[in-house]
């Protein structure tokens, strides 16, 4: 997914990201006074930093609105490489956050489902299955109080 180190951030490119921070939809001719290019040059420059992996324009929704009853992070302990285990955990689509990570859990996953039900089945048939996964807590969310995606550029 990192595919950002070919991409080269200076002032500009930061500006514009902010840009769109605060707005996804703010329209390129409104980014460019905001930056001091054109609308044509700040078209390229987004391309190049989507293409780059930098940056992903994307309608964010509550997933409960979207009928979506249950979400939940996940823990998991695994043996061995990890990165085998997480490119298997991205490929379940009720999956959309994998890390690798340090401390007590070797890889955390947010999933988005249907029903308890449906968790059930995503943890006990699909992630615990996976070759390497040792063991799984999963915290289910009772309601979310903060999700953002503005924390600037540096």
């Amino acid at each position: 997914m990192n595919k950002s180190r070919s991409v080269v951030l200076d002032d500009v490119s930061k500006a514009i990201i902010a840009e769109l921070q605060e707005d996804g939809r703010r329209s390129y001719a409104s980014i460019g006074k905001a930056v001091g290019l054109s609308e044509a040059a700040v078209r390229q420059r987004v391309q190049r930093l989507v293409d780059g992996g930098v940056v992903q324009v994307v309608a964010v929704t509550d997933p409960t609105e979207m009928g979506f009853a249950r979400q939940a992070m996940i823990g998991i302990k695994a043996t061995g490489q990890l990165e085998p285990i997480a490119d298997a955990l991205a490929a379940i689509d009720e999956i959309d956050y994998v890390v690798i990570t340090a401390g007590s859990y070797d890889l955390l996953v947010e999933v988005v489902c249907e029903s308890d039900d449906h968790l059930l089945e995503i943890v006990s048939r699909r992630i615990r299955t996976i070759k390497g996964v040792v063991s799984t807590e999963t915290h289910v969310y009772l309601k979310l109080r903060k999700q953002t995606y503005a924390w600037g550029v540096r």
